[in-house]
């Protein structure tokens, strides 16, 4: 394939919100490789190993038990290359043959970066995974740990407990300690489940605490105050509250710099972040705009029940954009992503976003919640996909939608009151 049919550079905003990033196009196979070889060059040799969600909640959770661990890394290095990020961005949108966002490198992990390979040099290893690659992830661990390590698992909640079972039954007789923090929402099976284990499992309700609250109650360490500020910053994003503007700096920086270099900038600065990084992320924030306002302008709304729910597609943040389809009168929100999954957001007057999920294979929080519906056969479907952006995504999961009305209407789901 010619590069340049999947480079965002060369591409109007128009068009490549609604295609998906680079990424998708690699086979999973190269993916799958590359995610085992830097695995196992992290947690070989290491004394503790942290499966963490990448977002800033579980991120920040990871530089937590670094800095009880007192396995922080420099810095300064990964400052230095912050600056030299945003250099080439800028010079990237000077030129004048270049529209785009201007990615390049945002991962610091190119063959010539001397910070490529970070993942390995703390002896407190970070293996990133989310819900759907957990059993990957904790297969890893039991494949390349030393005996005797202590593994955390952080703001990661699995869909199956049979998925994960043999590779934690492993690891269980394995580690010295298995300790798990969370805050999404538990089927009590599973959680009674994963302590039987032998796992030290601990949940934080989801609508006051986010993980790095449960992480900064639960380690036995004194931490500075600085700690305490950046778990309260990384709940005001991650429950939605909105009320502190460094959260949404803190969210932006996590998505798109590398877990390495977000957790080494938190554990150093908290959640004050450096100049240096906030001018970072007010460059691509002018890209992230663009791609918000295109989202806006593409949702229809559909009436489900006694809700409202605003429907679009495209490559975007998705918070940003269900807010403002909030502001536009939205009980709900679907944004259906060029990838072939969606995100659903709530509101106060609908806090079934996990209800929805959980009928099209995923599942997340009363007010936010993700899936990707399994409609996808070839690359056929995907085409379709981005051609009609996401018609078929949108019927099956609006479908869940009616679905969830009509089980509320029949009792079979518990009303939720909207909070006074």
């Amino acid at each position: 394939m010619d590069d340049d049919l999947i480079d965002d550079d060369g591409i109007p905003l128009s068009r490549r919100t609604k295609l998906p990033g680079k990424g998708f196009f690699y086979p999973d196979s190269l993916d799958e490789e590359r995610a085992e070889t830097r695995a196992r060059e992290a947690i070989e040799g290491a004394e503790t190993v942290v499966i963490v969600d990448g977002d800033a909640d579980g991120l920040a959770c990871a530089a937590m038990i670094r800095e009880a661990s007192d396995a922080a890394l420099d810095v300064a290095p990964f400052e230095e290359r912050i600056a030299e990020r945003l250099l080439e961005s800028e010079e990237a949108l000077d030129d004048e043959d270049a529209e785009g966002d201007a990615d390049a490198a945002a991962d610091g992990e190119d063959e010539e970066d001397p910070l490529a390979d970070a993942h390995a040099q703390s002896p407190v290893a970070l293996v990133p995974a989310g819900p759907y690659s957990l059993d990957d992830a904790l297969e890893r661990v039991a494949a390349y740990a030393d005996p005797g390590i202590d593994l955390f698992v952080c703001d990661i909640c699995p869909d199956d407990f049979s998925w994960i079972e043999a590779p934690l039954l492993t690891l269980a007789d394995d580690c010295d300690s298995i300790r798990w923090f969370d805050h999404h929402q538990w089927d009590d099976a599973t959680a009674e489940a994963v302590r039987d284990a032998g796992v030290d499992l601990v949940v934080g309700d989801s609508d006051e605490e986010c993980t790095a609250d449960v992480a900064l109650r639960s380690l036995d360490y004194e931490f500075a105050d600085r700690w305490s500020e950046l778990a309260l910053v990384t709940r005001d994003h991650d429950l939605w509250l909105n009320e502190d503007e460094r959260s949404q700096d803190l969210a932006d920086y996590a998505y798109w710099t590398s877990p390495e270099e977000y957790v080494a900038v938190v554990g150093a600065y908290g959640a004050d972040l450096p100049e240096t990084v906030v001018d970072y992320v007010e460059h691509r924030r002018v890209e992230k705009e663009n791609r918000i306002e295109a989202a806006v302008d593409r949702a229809t709304f559909h009436v489900v029940g006694d809700w409202s729910i605003a429907v679009t597609y495209g490559r975007c943040s998705q918070n940003e954009v269900a807010e403002r389809l909030r502001e536009q009168g939205a009980d709900g929100a679907l944004i259906v992503k060029p990838a072939g999954s969606a995100s659903i957001r709530g509101s106060e007057d609908f806090r079934y976003a996990h209800e929805v999920a959980g009928k099209v294979n995923g599942g997340g929080h009363p007010q936010a919640a993700g899936c990707k519906p399994d409609i996808y056969d070839d690359m056929l479907d995907y085409a379709n996909h981005w051609t009609t952006e996401g018609q078929a995504c949108r019927k099956v999961i609006l479908a869940a939608f009616e679905d969830v009305a009509e089980e509320l209407a029949a009792g079979e789901i518990e009303v939720v009151e909207p909070e006074e």
